[in-house]
């Protein structure tokens, strides 16, 4: 049964495709049916990443209540396609040519097709199953898994030509990659953990006792009303009691319920903005020339973080007609969006390029009949494969998003900051240095570190987790090995 906004997204979806395809019949100038198949593995791709990574980025903001899937897929469409198209160039390299050696290449460019294609087919099949079981695994792991398998059977094809069955695969990079994905996760872990021991050392505990300080108060001013209201009291019992009553009131206002949430969470919230300012300046828009040098982008920097600190002490000073927990809830879910939309803008930075990369290489050897060691990625490119992210967020991530968000481990506004600005600041770093780490790994770890702290993480969920991370390289490695032969009989290389 399609509601009106399946049908609408779902809308947006083909009419994107469509003119993709168009696009490609005038950019191409043969090899039609070729462009057709590969786009469709790309954007299945795409899609299917939407519905894994995606879903798993968004997870602990739809799974804290601070947004609803609708709005976590206008907050995706926007800043997953933004950072793919400003920060994403350098992880693309890395995945496109890095992973394989193709430099001195002396069978048919085509065959190489096939290799994409293959890979492009198998990660998205792995992926489709793990969002429908639930399971956030990495895509990273899934593409490259898949140029693995199919650049074995390219080797093992080229043999007789003189060629290797791993000779095109570059094992050290293999070996750097496989490093950042047991370090990733055990980074954002230590990051969200040190970020939310902070904010429920100085904020949350702070706020508890504060308000079992309050409720104590509350209960003796009611006590002292029922001996005042006692028709057996004295003249000079009432006025001890009206003094008292006095005093406590006098307490309660000195129990400064908003001093933590004053001092701390501007300053939390001006962090933030500064990493993510940071990541933008430095790298995101470094090809957009604006002319900044070091010291003018140091002093953007300081001002949105300054900003941003007094707009969240202002915000606080309103507030007081909340109690502490609810106004810190408030606050939190505020600034969650915020960090949401840095994750998806690391995110779109990272991960499209699973998609992109391999496909870019495609369409360069369709045009050209070989493969060039560097290309243009064209901008529509990027644009549709980000609304095929987008359209798989909404249609299959509900599966992996309720995973992350509520079934490893208890989240709220709190603590999905602290995940999501932790993991944010690990993928952003590992964008910055263009190496393709997994995401997945960094948001779960992050959670896990949540988990640890609060002593309520779920393990049990994370053995099949675990082993679904265990098993995505063989699997797609074997499942892209199977298409390219099937592609190769299929067009007859």
């Amino acid at each position: 049964m399609f509601s009106r906004d399946n049908l609408f997204f779902g809308g947006i979806f083909a009419v994107t495709t469509v003119i993709f395809m168009i696009w490609g019949f005038n950019y191409l100038t043969n090899h039609y049916t070729l462009f057709v198949l590969a786009t469709l593995f790309g954007i299945f791709m795409a899609f299917n990443i939407g519905g894994n990574d995606v879903a798993n980025s968004f997870g602990t903001s739809v799974g804290a209540k601070t947004l609803t899937v609708k709005q976590a897929l206008m907050i995706a469409a926007i800043f997953e396609i933004s950072g793919a198209m400003l920060a994403g160039s350098a992880v693309t390299d890395t995945v496109r040519k890095g992973i394989v050696d193709v430099s001195q290449m002396t069978f048919e460019p085509m065959l190489f097709v096939f290799v994409m294609m293959g890979a492009l087919l198998a990660s998205a099949f792995w992926l489709l199953y793990a969002s429908k079981k639930g399971y956030p695994v990495s895509t990273t792991h899934a593409i490259i898994g898949g140029i693995l398998g199919a650049s074995i059977a390219l080797g093992y094809v080229t043999m007789e030509e003189g060629g290797s069955v791993f000779g095109l695969v570059r094992w050290n990079e293999i070996g750097k990659i496989v490093i950042s994905w047991v370090v990733s996760p055990i980074l954002g872990g230590m990051a969200s953990y040190g970020i939310y021991w902070y904010l429920k050392k100085n904020i949350l505990d702070y706020n508890d006792t504060v308000e079992e300080h309050i409720d104590d108060i509350k209960f003796k001013l009611a006590q002292l009303k029922a001996l005042h209201d006692e028709a057996t009291a004295t003249a000079e019992e009432k006025a001890s009691y009206e003094e008292q009553v006095n005093e406590l009131h006098r307490l309660k206002k000195k129990s400064n319920a908003f001093y933590a949430l004053r001092t701390h969470a501007p300053l939390a919230a001006a962090f933030g903005v500064g990493m993510i300012a940071s990541m933008l300046l430095f790298k995101g828009l470094k090809h957009a020339h604006l002319g900044f040098d070091n010291t003018q982008i140091f002093l953007l920097i300081a001002t949105f973080s300054t900003l941003t600190y007094g707009i969240v002490f202002s915000i606080i000073k309103v507030m007081h007609k909340d109690s502490p927990h609810k106004a810190t809830m408030r606050l939190f879910s505020m600034l969650q969006v915020l960090t949401a939309s840095a994750f998806a803008f690391s995110h779109g930075a990272n991960d499209i390029a699973n998609a992109v990369g391999p496909f870019a290489a495609i369409i360069d050897i369709l045009a050209t009949n070989s493969l060039n060691a560097q290309s243009a990625i064209p901008v529509i490119l990027m644009a549709t494969f980000g609304v095929a992210l987008v359209a798989g967020l909404w249609f299959i991530g509900k599966e992996v998003i309720d995973t992350v968000g509520s079934r490893i481990t208890e989240i709220f506004p709190v603590t999905g900051f602290a995940a999501e600005l932790g993991a944010t600041f690990i993928i952003m770093l590992a964008t910055v240095l263009g190496i393709p780490v997994s995401s997945t790994h960094i948001l779960v770890g992050a959670i896990i570190g949540i988990g640890m702290l609060n002593r309520n993480a779920n393990w049990a969920l994370m053995k099949p987790i675990a082993m679904a991370w265990v098993v995505t390289i063989p699997v797609a490695a074997v499942l892209a090995a199977i298409f390219f032969f099937i592609l190769k009989v299929l067009f007859g290389y």
